[in-house]
């Protein structure tokens, strides 16, 4: 099924299922979705199970977005106590469409919490209360983990939500992000469970191979303890003082440590100059996004620099991961968006693409392992094996099983759509959107009756002149957060009036920073902030770029 099939069965309203190879073009798609969505008013749910999916996506966990935190079962009182929650209740009621990325590594008895949750809290018996679920992944990935204490963890497709909400498979088989054609045999080999003559030997090929001297590779192995003492061992064996940075935390002592888990930045930062280090956020502005490897060049109490391969030096601020509820901070940890990249786990590598990778599969203890690993790198070029054992390129049987039976009901639903007319596809996407988007009249009734967005409100307090450190204050979220929103505001207003913000940054650096954006404008059209602040030097944070930014597009 192409990308475009698949969008115009999401459109129809069915719940479906989105899945296929790595580089199918998943994620896209549903964000073309979101986007079709957004544009007519719609409200999704924008999700994830784990926070590195959900920050490709520009959400949130699923276990936070539905108030299920870190709890593995749901008692009659929880549901009562949820009820008591007025801005979860508006959240749920407003709510049209659920989107869950990475549904692989959700367990199967969570999906059914979040289903029961759902269902009660929109007082409809349902699946999930009636709103469309949209599931995003690929069963290929590696399963979710029990924790001690936890219910045996299996995957979602074993849930009796999953039963219930008839899903419409759509299984992507197009190839949008490897244009390697031998590592895409390799990969759908894996999957096949039939290794080809020809991908034993590519795959023979990257036995010690040489990795492109331009580019950090980073290690892949599948044991913390290896990456551990990897990271540990290189790190020691580089001269120079050690800087540690501790991560700041904020919040009640549950919630900082269900953001621990999922963040890949650690509790105490351990630089030296010359540490190979990965950002773990992203951050397109500061010009890094998550999974981008660099090498510390400089490094004191007050931070590191960083240089990236392409010789690109990166200041990194501090950044800051947060659980909110009804637009209030509930808790918050904050650190340098790095950590140690000698090695990383296949565990921790899911989600990321890596332009190189060193990669030891000698002691996998799981199948799917290989495949985990192997599709993380965008090329067979950027592919350099130091291990190997039998298991590392097996998969499961029961997934493998169920993939075949997957793409067997998408090619049904495909011949589905194709059995309908233009106008009959159409007719079908036109009755959804009607059903859930506001238009006429019932979008004003409904404008008055629905919950002020968190950007409304920064909005309202703008025009009454508040200062940044007032809604911070009032609003209880970062000024990071703050900044998005008038951004968000003036995309839309480009005339509204932030004239009294001008003061927030001191007249000398307001000026200096205003002309450097200026002076770069013909090199730097996009007014990106790492530009800039290379050429600032120390004593700019980028919160101070980001205002004054706001002042020269106004001006542009």
């Amino acid at each position: 099924m192409t990308q475009a099939e698949a969008l115009d069965i999401l459109k129809t309203g069915e719940n479906c299922y989105v899945t296929g190879a790595a580089g199918s073009g998943k994620t896209h798609l549903v964000n073309t979705y979101i986007k079709y969505l957004k544009k007519h008013g719609v409200e999704v749910g924008v999700t994830a199970s784990t926070g590195i999916a959900a920050t490709h996506m520009g959400g949130q966990t699923i276990h936070s977005w539905i108030g299920l935190g870190v709890a593995n079962h749901v008692t009659d009182a929880d549901l009562e106590r949820f009820e008591g929650k007025k801005y979860l209740v508006d959240r749920l009621r407003a709510t049209s469409v659920l989107i869950i990325d990475e549904v692989s590594m959700l367990h199967h008895f969570r999906l059914d919490l979040i289903d029961r949750i759902a269902r009660h809290l929109k007082k409809n018996e349902h699946p999930f209360g009636g709103m469309q679920v949209v599931l995003v992944g690929d069963f290929f990935q590696l399963p979710p983990v029990s924790r001690a204490g936890e219910p045996e963890a299996l995957f979602a497709y074993k849930s009796e939500s999953w039963k219930r909400l008839a899903l419409r498979i759509c299984y992507l088989e197009e190839q949008h992000r490897q244009t390697d054609d031998a590592l895409t045999n390799i990969l759908n080999d894996i999957r096949r469970g039939r290794m080809t003559d020809a991908s034993h030997a590519h795959m023979k090929s990257r036995f010690g191979a040489k990795l492109p001297e331009n580019v950090a590779a980073a290690k892949l192995h599948t044991h913390n303890v290896n990456v551990d003492s990897i990271n540990d061992a290189e790190l020691a064996k580089l001269p120079g003082a050690m800087f540690a940075f501790k991560m700041e935390e904020k919040g009640r002592q549950a919630l900082v440590d269900a953001l621990k888990k999922s963040c890949l930045a650690p509790d105490m930062l351990r630089l030296k100059i010359g540490a190979r280090v990965m950002f773990v956020k992203n951050n397109f502005d500061a010009g890094y996004a998550n999974g981008t490897l660099g090498k510390v060049v400089s490094c004191d109490m007050s931070g590191p620099k960083v240089m990236l391969a392409n010789g690109k030096i990166i200041v990194p601020e501090k950044e800051s991961w947060i659980v909110e509820e009804d637009g209030k901070t509930k808790a918050t940890i904050t650190q340098y968006p790095l950590r140690l990249a000698w090695a990383i786990t296949v565990h921790k590598s899911q989600g990321m693409s890596l332009d190189a990778a060193e990669i030891d599969l000698s002691q996998s203890f799981e199948r799917g392992m290989g495949y985990v690993a192997l599709s993380r790198v965008r090329t067979l070029s950027g592919l350099r094996l130091s291990g190997l054992n039998e298991n590392a390129l097996q998969v499961r049987g029961d997934v493998a099983e169920f993939d075949e039976e997957l793409q067997e009901i998408s090619s049904d639903n495909r011949t589905w759509l194709h059995s309908l007319s233009d106008t009959e596809v159409k007719e079908k996407q036109a009755a959804f959107l009607a059903k859930i988007a506001p238009a006429g009249d019932a979008k004003v009734g409904k404008a008055k009756r629905r919950k002020i967005t968190p950007v409304e409100s920064t909005r309202t307090m703008l025009a009454e002149g508040m200062k940044l450190r007032e809604i911070v204050s009032h609003k209880g979220v970062t000024l990071g957060t703050i900044l998005d929103h008038i951004e968000k505001i003036l995309d839309k207003e480009p005339d509204f009036d932030i004239a009294h913000l001008r003061d927030e940054v001191p007249p000398g650096k307001f000026k200096k920073i205003y002309l450097t954006f200026r002076d770069m404008f013909g090199e730097n059209r996009e007014l990106l902030l790492a530009p800039v602040k290379n050429k600032l030097g120390a004593g700019f944070t980028y919160e101070e770029l980001r205002l004054v930014r706001l002042f020269v597009r106004k001006s542009v």
